[in-house]
């Protein structure tokens, strides 16, 4: 057909349609009926789907002898089985793999008592739960600064590190090695002075880079000296605050130095095959022994103490590769080494540092732990000597700073010696330290090492040592932090938890210092709250205060005072004891810092969200979470990130949610109403707003059924006033939409018909503001699709909406086809007329003697008009109108050759004219089939689509009422693009 005939043809069509639409007179329920699933008996005696799928083994199958009648055999030859089925009895290879890999084979030659010792040694290993030493690392560096100027020895190289001659004899190359070495010690290097704390880690930093770059070009004597210039910087104590600092940085040069030299020796292993995990001296090849022998007798040439010890120390792996027993003789060897430190500071680091390889190479070594931490308690009187006290003069240290200096190295050898240690351990611990005179020091790191389970059942006791430590050195409130720390993780005797309260509360209280006060008060807020009443809390509550409010000294502890808020929340999530306490709230009000003042708040919500079981009208707990909810509110400003808009909001959202007045409706609205003022700057919280207020306005027609009509009727319009209101506040259009159209469909159901008729003009009366294009996540979408949905949400809803009595017929479906037509589209787009074929089923639906759906207690327009000819001669009027604004449509399409959406509509409109017209009418049933054959003549239509289409009309013209349709199936045709 050519495009003039294609035209003219439409065009008889829109003439015939214009004078012949007639709706379809529909039987819901007949339908309805057809529509539902027959019902059949099924016999379940032989098949369930959830009945247990049986397998037949198939290694069962090989066993049965040829021409056997067993029923396994006959069962297993007509069940064809499943391949995935068949791996639910554990053989697949796979499984098969896992469970070797689980169970590896024992070697026969392995005797029961060496399997037993590796065993012991495998549960001696260390675990998770031992805490590693790089946790500790940061920590440190960040806690030992100083403002001194740094000094640092360098090694500048030397002329006689040169290669000999292939010539040269062993002895030549030892003399020139042993040279290189002495080099290093009698000068060849330069003191770089006045370094600042950053100069200093920066050049270690440097040393830590050249010994990897010398190692990696074969320099490995050059490599040695760095370690060993390294290792002699652990003998300086003149900028005493940063030595644990400068260990911790030394450390990891050895660290790495002891890697590359253990890496290098299991190479040499690995020819013809690699070295096992669990290897012994007896594997090792000759070659690697003697590489390992002479990397230990270069260290033995270290003349200094400190350097040729902590150099060992870095190669104790190594000693796996010489002999069984290496490991253990040699840290029994550097532990007595250690003996001959002078400096108890120097020592006790190189005690921890030995503690620490040992822990990695053999956890299960505990001797030498022991005696580490025993060479350490009989130094403790050291410290008081002349030659310290001298030192600490000169630097113009303090007793107690310097005290702090050892608490980390003796928190890690007490750390390794307590880990996984009997309770007995803690006792014999406790008595050395009673004969020490309850050195504070000491007494501190053993509560930090032990279980918390085994210092809290021994709580008084630590209690009565530390009234007897001498304050001077050590102060006791740092004692009393410790033993809290233990005893917010372990809970001791339920007889002594008030005393020990008591006695600690004693001790913190007198402490003069904001920061410090703080630090312990923040400790043992968790005790209280594990123990007591809200009665204890509250007092402890107002100490805090006291001592914080002076000279808002509140301001530097802001991470401490939130911390003590975290540690109430979970023991008091019951809010109206919470909020009864009487310093709750003004504890809140220190926190002035906004951005700490909204995360505290937010945490509080988030716990009264999660643990709240029941909705609440506790006035104590609305005014205070209203409160709290207002400060996360007056947070937002035009730099909030939308972000954590939406988070504050579902923190809000989830307070209103948990307010109920029960039948108190007036109460209910009143709340929302001020809830709306109080947060008007959160779109989402002013949405549920309106939601929750649409729901009363439900929930109060379906609690009153009847009863008190006027007050209903009064409460259902302040309802709708309320909605009406807030609507036009909201930014998002559709939002407004959608919600002018919701609240009209409540005011409709609670027969405000006024109020309803209001909300849904405003939503028509919207419609020409709804931009082309809106921002959905910070991306720009086309609006379109979502302007379609809510139209057709609009349409269903005017099925039930009746006619203004002043208005005219069918003035609000009128109103909004106007505005759809004035309505600014896309270029080249087809919505306005898939809104047109879309209000075809409402008016079809308009025309019918009862409607598919209706609100009790409103009169629709089908009791209004009653069927009247005149009502139903505007509905079809209505609808030619519409079928011909689509055929206007279909034939520009023809012209502009947009044929694949040509063919598109004019299927819609097919498929609409088959469920509502009447096609008893041969011109409205003609252009039907023009339809149909218009939509399928560029073969752009989905076949399946045509397909299951044709056979629903095959099979409704089987019907009696439609037995019309026969004729029309022979004019159907599929046809495809050629």
């Amino acid at each position: 057909m050519t495009p003039r005939l294609l035209r003219q043809t439409l065009q008889d069509h829109m003439t015939m349609a214009s004078v012949q639409w007639h709706s379809r007179a529909r039987k819901y329920e007949g339908e309805l009926q057809m529509c539902r699933l027959e019902v059949s008996a099924v016999d379940f005696s032989d098949y369930h789907p959830l009945k247990a799928i049986t397998v037949t083994d198939s290694k069962a199958r090989r066993g049965v002898r040829k021409g056997s009648t067993s029923s396994s055999s006959s069962s297993s030859s007509s069940v064809v089985l499943d391949p995935l089925s068949s791996m639910l009895d554990g053989t697949d290879p796979l499984s098969l793999f896992a469970a070797a890999s689980q169970t590896p084979a024992i070697p026969h030659s392995v005797s029961a008592g060496e399997l037993g010792r590796k065993r012991k040694e495998k549960d001696e290993e260390v675990g998770s739960d031992f805490e590693p030493w790089s946790s500790k690392r940061g920590e440190i560096l960040s806690r030992f600064t100083t403002t001194e100027k740094l000094s640092i020895n360098l090694f500048m190289g030397s002329d006689k590190n040169k290669a000999s001659s292939p010539s040269s004899a062993v002895s030549e190359k030892v003399r020139t090695r042993l040279e290189e070495l002495d080099d290093l010690e009698e000068g060849s290097q330069r003191e770089l002075l006045n370094l600042s704390q950053q100069d200093y880690v920066n050049r270690i930093e440097e040393l830590n880079q050249s010994l990897k770059e010398a190692w990696g070009s074969d320099q490995k004597v050059k490599a040695l000296k760095i370690v060993i210039q390294c290792s002699k910087l652990l003998s300086d104590t003149s900028v005493i605050q940063f030595y644990p600092s400068k260990f911790v940085l030394i450390t990891d040069i050895l660290d790495t130095f002891g890697g590359l030299v253990y890496d290098r020796i299991w190479s040499m292993c690995a020819d013809p095959h690699p070295l096992p995990e669990s290897f012994s001296a007896d594997d090792v090849n000759d070659t690697a022994k003697e590489t390992c022998l002479n990397w230990f007798f270069k260290i033995a040439s270290i003349r200094e103490l400190v350097p040729r010890l902590y150099v060992e120390a870095a190669l104790l792996k190594c000693n796996r590769f010489l002999t069984k027993s290496g490991i253990q003789e040699t840290l029994q060897r550097l532990t007595a080494m250690i003996r001959g430190i002078g400096d108890p500071l120097v020592a006790v680091y190189a005690r921890a540092y030995l503690c620490r390889v040992g822990m990695e190479v053999a956890p299960h070594l505990k001797d030498s732990l022991n005696k580490n931490f025993f060479d350490l308690l009989a130094s403790f009187r050291q410290i008081h000597g002349e030659s310290v006290q001298n030192q600490l003069a000169q630097q113009r240290v303090e007793i107690p700073i310097y005290l702090t200096l050892y608490s980390p190295a003796i928190h890690w050898i007490l750390q390794c010696v307590a880990y996984r240690a009997p309770e007995v351990l803690l006792t014999e611990m406790m008595d050395r330290c009673k004969k020490l005179g309850n050195n504070a020091l000491l007494l501190n790191s053993v509560m930090w090492a032990f279980r918390a389970e085994f210092v809290a059942m021994r709580a008084t006791d630590f209690i009565g040592m530390i009234k007897d430590c001498d304050e001077a050195g050590f102060p006791k409130h740092l004692l009393f932090a410790s033993l809290g720390r233990s005893l917010s993780c372990a809970d001791p005797p339920e007889s002594e938890r008030l005393s020990i309260l008591n006695e600690a509360w004693k001790v913190v209280t007198k402490v003069r210092s904001p920061r410090d006060y703080i630090n312990c008060a923040e400790i043992w807020v968790e005790f209280t709250c594990r123990h007591f009443t809200k009665r204890e809390v509250n007092t402890v509550l107002a100490d805090i205060i006291k001592h914080m409010t002076p000279d808002r000294a509140f301001e530097d502890a802001y991470p401490q005072l939130q911390s003590v808020i975290k540690k109430i929340l979970p023991h008091f999530q019951d809010f109206s004891v919470l909020f009864s306490m009487e310093k709750f709230l003004p504890f809140l009000d220190m926190f002035q810092k906004d951005s700490v003042r909204v995360e505290v708040c937010k945490s509080i919500m988030e716990v009264f969200i999660k643990h709240q079981q029941e909705a609440t009208r506790d006035p104590v707990i609305l005014n205070a979470l209203l409160h709290i909810c207002k400060t996360m509110h007056d947070s937002v400003n035009a730099l909030t990130l939308d972000d954590e808009k939406r988070s504050l909001s579902l923190l809000i959202i989830g307070f209103i949610r948990m307010v109920s007045f029960g039948r108190d409706f007036e109460q209910q609205l009143s709340f929302c109403v001020e809830a709306r003022a109080t947060f008007c700057n959160l779109e989402p919280v002013i949405i549920h707003l309106i939601h929750t207020v649409n729901q009363l306005a439900m929930e109060t027609r379906c609690v009153m059924k009847g009863n008190h009509s006027r007050k209903t009727a009064a409460f259902v319009r302040a309802c709708a006033a309320y909605s009406f209101i807030t609507i036009p506040s909201l930014t998002s259009i559709f939002n407004r939409l959608n919600l002018y159209l919701l609240s009209g469909e409540v005011a409709l159901a609670n027969q405000c018909l006024s109020q309803a008729d209001a909300f849904l003009k405003a939503a028509v009366s919207l419609l020409p503001e709804v931009p082309r294009t809106i921002s959905i996540e910070g991306k720009q979408r086309s609006s379109e699709p979502f302007l379609l949905e809510f139209i057709n949400n609009f349409f269903s809803t005017l099925l039930v909406v009746p006619d203004h009595p002043e208005q005219g017929v069918l003035y609000l479906v009128r109103g909004l086809l106007n505005m759809v037509q004035d309505y600014t589209w896309e270029d080249n787009s087809d919505a306005k007329i898939r809104v047109y074929i879309s209000a075809l089923p409402l008016l079809a639906a308009m025309s019918q003697e009862s409607y598919l759906y209706t609100i009790p207690k409103v009169d629709s327009n089908e009791t209004l008009y009653g069927g009247d000819p005149k009502f139903i001669a505007e509905i079809n009027k209505l609808c030619e109108t519409l079928i011909g604004q689509v055929l206007d449509h279909l034939k520009g399409l023809g012209r502009d050759e947009g044929v694949r959406r040509q063919g598109s509509l004019a299927f819609s409109l097919f498929g609409c004219l088959l469920a509502h017209g009447d096609l008893r009418n041969n011109k409205l049933n003609q252009l039907a089939v023009n339809l149909w054959n218009l939509s399928h003549k560029h073969g752009f239509c989905d076949t399946r689509t045509s397909v299951r289409t044709l056979e629903y009309i095959k099979h409704q013209a089987q019907l009696a009422d439609l037995s019309h349709l026969s004729d029309m199936t022979t004019r159907l045709s599929l046809q495809s693009r050629a």
